[in-house]
């Protein structure tokens, strides 16, 4: 059996913050919107190099969809009119895809207060916005019991106590309901202090998951690696930070912590590739 690191979970106050204070970057970086997404994507062929910036913005952003995409295929269900539980749904890129392309009814949760404003108008501005309801909530504490056909957590469960919060999906989730995860998981334990450090996160093991998924009664029906697939999404994302450092340099301005998040970007790719890390799609059942 692995034995999982002893790590405490970051404060949430702390991961609001986190991301109040990225909200603009995110924005200049994978804007304008209206379906903004700040998630790995997939991307099946090595992109060209030397593309221009808002070239590789596009790619960036198509990627992203694939993921959403894929998802929605792996589910193999009717979503129209169901009701959606977006955990963690950042600037609703995500909500917005369920609501549009699917004719979901979204219930889009966040801990970012700067976040709810930018939801509720990207919503608008599709002609959804009486399909998603920005809720400004932890996961932990979202009210209601078996309402959901569907929780989605894209990049989000990784933020979370998985056995409360497992416990918390089943009683939200209708007889029968279904959880979607996208997220990174661990393979080496050495390199949990790092990855949770920079992303204010705390990444587990696919087999913590399964362990912890099972107890509170939720059921694996799929599990797919998709590492191999989300590689050449920091190819695109370093490639990106790299024009956007020339740009700033030819402007005359600073481009604060370019170092950091290169090096971070360079460290998930390596670990995608050499199996330290694993980038995977969980589709969970409640059980009755």
């Amino acid at each position: 059996m692995r034995i999982e690191p002893l790590r405490e979970a970051t404060p949430r106050n702390e991961v609001a913050a986190y991301y109040d204070a990225k909200t603009e970057g995110i924005l200049r970086r994978y804007g304008p919107g209206p379906r903004v997404h700040y998630h790995t994507g997939m991307v099946d062929e090595t992109p060209p190099p030397g593309l221009a910036s808002e070239a590789l913005k596009v790619l960036i952003h198509e990627s992203q969809e694939v993921l959403l995409r894929e998802l929605a295929q792996a589910l193999g269900s009717q979503l129209r009119g169901r009701e959606v539980l977006d955990v963690g749904c950042g600037l609703g890129g995500g909500s917005l895809y369920w609501a549009s392309v699917h004719g979901a009814r979204v219930t889009a949760v966040t801990i970012s207060p700067e976040h709810i404003a930018h939801v509720r108008r990207f919503a608008s501005m599709v002609g959804v916005g009486e399909r998603v309801n920005p809720l400004l909530c932890d996961a932990l504490d979202v009210p209601d019991q078996e309402r959901f056909e569907l929780v989605v957590a894209v990049e989000s469960s990784c933020y979370l106590p998985r056995r409360a919060w497992f416990r918390k999906v089943r009683h939200l989730l209708r007889p029968g309901g279904v959880l979607a995860i996208a997220d990174c998981f661990l393979g080496r334990p050495e390199l949990a202090m790092p990855f949770d450090r920079y992303w204010r996160t705390h990444i587990g093991s696919v087999e913590e998951y399964f362990r912890s998924a099972t107890a509170e009664g939720l059921e694996l029906e799929l599990h797919q690696d998709l590492s191999g697939r989300a590689v050449n999404f920091w190819t695109l994302t370093l490639d990106l930070m790299a024009r956007e450092h020339e740009s700033a340099l030819r402007s005359g301005q600073p481009s604060m912590g370019r170092s950091e998040s290169q090096r971070e970007h360079l460290r998930l790719q390596q670990a995608f590739l050499d199996g330290g890390l694993h980038y995977g799609m969980m589709v969970l059942r409640r059980a009755d």
